[in-house]
């Protein structure tokens, strides 16, 4: 069972939790406290009907640096050659400087089975499936920050897919739907959050 190595309160962590870009690979967490947090979530996350759907595979050291070369070498292939240089390649190589990456699918054969026996629901099970993968994304991240990693969240999907499935026997029936990065922080976010009021934004009635 997941204990967050810092005492801080539930709220502080979801406050806490941010986009960072500049990762490093110094990492002090051990990759064992890490699966300890993938599998707090993949057990405890919502999904529709408990179809339980959500996938994940972690990729650390040089099977991450692995990956972001797949990417790097994929989105080279696929990308016009201006566009690669100037977006593609230096945050291939920022990712590249981190730790690790967990890569997020769904696996659609739980959803099918429901769909069977609930034809009704079966437009909406589809997006209900994105809703519960990000539910897990959350969870994990802000785990991840209780210990103190920053993380980004991207979405290199579907060009790397059927590389990603052959390089580490991943059912090609699973649905990837993002790679979050992690690492140790190396530097600030990359900008300042702004918030809009909470007044446009949080309605109360009845209260």
């Amino acid at each position: 069972m997941w204990s967050s190595s810092s005492e801080i309160t539930l709220a502080e962590g979801i406050k806490n939790r941010r986009s960072l870009h500049k990762l490093s690979d110094d990492v002090k967490v051990p990759d064992s406290k890490i699966q300890e947090i993938l599998r707090h979530a993949i057990l405890h996350s919502p999904s529709p009907f408990n179809c339980q759907s959500g996938r994940t595979v972690l990729l650390v050291k040089e099977e991450h640096k692995k990956f972001w070369d797949m990417a790097f070498e994929v989105a080279k292939a696929a990308v016009a050659p201006p566009i690669f240089a100037a977006a593609y390649e230096p945050r291939i190589k920022l990712f590249r400087a981190a730790y690790g990456t967990i890569l997020f699918y769904d696996d659609p054969a739980p959803v099918d089975a429901i769909a069977e026996k609930r034809p009704m629901l079966k437009g909406h099970l589809p997006q209900w499936m994105d809703h519960a993968n990000g539910m897990l994304q959350y969870a994990v991240w802000t785990m991840l920050a209780a210990e103190g990693l920053g993380c980004n969240l991207q979405h290199y999907n579907p060009m790397v897919n059927a590389r990603a499935s052959e390089l580490w026997n991943i059912p090609s029936t699973w649905l990837l739907r993002a790679q979050m990065v992690f690492g140790t922080p190396d530097g600030p976010p990359m900008q300042e959050k702004q918030y809009e009021p909470v007044e446009k934004r949080v309605f109360t009635y009845g209260a």
